[in-house]
């Protein structure tokens, strides 16, 4: 579960944030995105936000969050990440937890809301060394399942009750796609939550081409469930302008056509442009160079070796020739030219490839382009493996 905290930031700490959701003056751009999630979330409209993985979407959702609780103390953002989550009860467990979090001042508050709105489901309260509290229910789980109105129902309730607006974001949400009966699961959502007046939900995730399956497929329960929010990268000028920026913030020089090469060398991808900046940052003296760009990308390079061997020994013959051919430039890549030249079968095993890298997160497929999601995976495929 994530709870939503004003941070400081002080300028002894790193200038450039990657691994890690990023506070307001490490936040960059997403003014389009963050106007139209602001705007969602004062009229209380669901939406899903989809992009490949560390694009941004969990900064972009915290720092909306916390803008929106400082100017409207009648607005309460509630977020939980369902990523370790592997069933339907620990689900209602975890909600049930975030909700009465996000909702209360104290925990003495925090268990009169859990006697008041669960009482049917004699809710149990504890509090681990750290003060999080942790709910578990006194009736059993097949009971809940049968009818857990009370658990998905909770939000609004207390919402109701409090005269409140309350914004519910679930990282994560295609997790929910390992279930049992996923889709019985979905429904169950579906049919409470499209019917919550004074709560608006947030979903988003790291696996694109599970969330699009999910809110885009007319056969699924969530299909136009709400706005579906697509981030697009951070474009090279916007990244050269903050690089320049926090260089100049911390006593040191970059010109903007060094930074916007910094951005390029990665595909002006969010988590490896921080990474990359933060590594020429930490090796610059006083100006930083383009031989030191250089240098920190192949650094970072050599850190990730062993990851892609690995990566790269769990992919077959025809898979690897795939991303060989990819890697080439070829477009057309059922062509019989294509299918000879790389040993790559038919097209219909051209087909079941490209679904194979989008569910291992190597690809990306936008109309006919197909794209290497990880830009460093991508160089050392280039440089390393495959040497051209």
């Amino acid at each position: 579960m994530i709870i939503f905290a004003a941070k400081i930031f002080r300028m002894k700490q790193m200038p450039f944030i990657f691994g890690k959701s990023t506070d307001c003056q490490n936040f960059t751009d997403r003014d389009k995105e963050s106007e139209r999630l602001m705007q969602n979330f004062k009229s209380l409209i669901n939406t899903t936000i989809i992009s490949p993985r560390r694009w941004g979407k969990t900064s972009l959702v915290e720092n909306v969050a916390l803008k929106i609780m400082e100017k409207n103390d009648k607005i309460k953002v509630c977020a939980l990440d369902i990523f370790n989550v592997r069933s339907e009860a620990e689900f209602y467990e975890q909600y049930a937890e975030a909700i009465l979090n996000a909702t209360a001042n104290k925990w003495e508050e925090l268990l009169a809301n859990a006697k008041e709105f669960l009482a049917h489901l004699s809710p149990k309260i504890s509090f681990s060394t750290a003060g999080k509290a942790e709910i578990s229910f006194g009736i059993r789980w097949q009971d809940i399942r049968k009818n857990p109105d009370d658990i998905l129902n909770l939000a609004e309730t207390i919402a109701k009750a409090k005269r409140i607006k309350i914004i519910v974001c679930i990282d994560e949400f295609q997790a929910i796609g390992e279930f049992d009966e996923p889709l019985a699961f979905q429904r169950k959502l579906r049919s409470h939550w499209q019917h919550h007046h004074r709560v608006a939900y947030c979903l988003y995730g790291s696996k694109r081409h599970m969330l699009l399956d999910i809110f885009s497929n007319v056969s699924m329960p969530f299909y136009k469930f709400g706005d579906i929010l697509f981030l697009e990268k951070i474009s090279n000028t916007t990244w050269g302008a903050f690089i320049q920026r926090r260089f100049f913030d911390t006593g040191k020089k970059i010109t903007v056509e060094q930074a916007e090469y910094l951005a390029s060398q990665v595909d002006n991808h969010s988590y490896y442009v921080q990474q990359l900046a933060q590594q020429a940052w930490l090796r610059t003296k006083t100006s930083c160079s383009i031989k030191i760009i250089d240098d920190a990308l192949q650094g970072i390079k050599n850190q990730l070796d062993l990851l892609f061997v690995s990566q790269i020994e769990a992919l077959n013959t025809t898979q690897i020739n795939f991303l060989k051919a990819v890697l080439q430039g070829k477009t057309l890549l059922s062509s019989n030219e294509v299918l000879k030249r790389y040993q790559l079968g038919t097209s219909a095993n051209v087909g079941r490839i490209k679904n194979t890298l989008m569910s291992k997160e190597i690809i990306d497929i936008n109309g006919k382009q197909v794209e290497i999601l990880d830009p460093i995976f991508k160089l050392w495929l280039k440089e390393d493996y495959f040497k051209f």
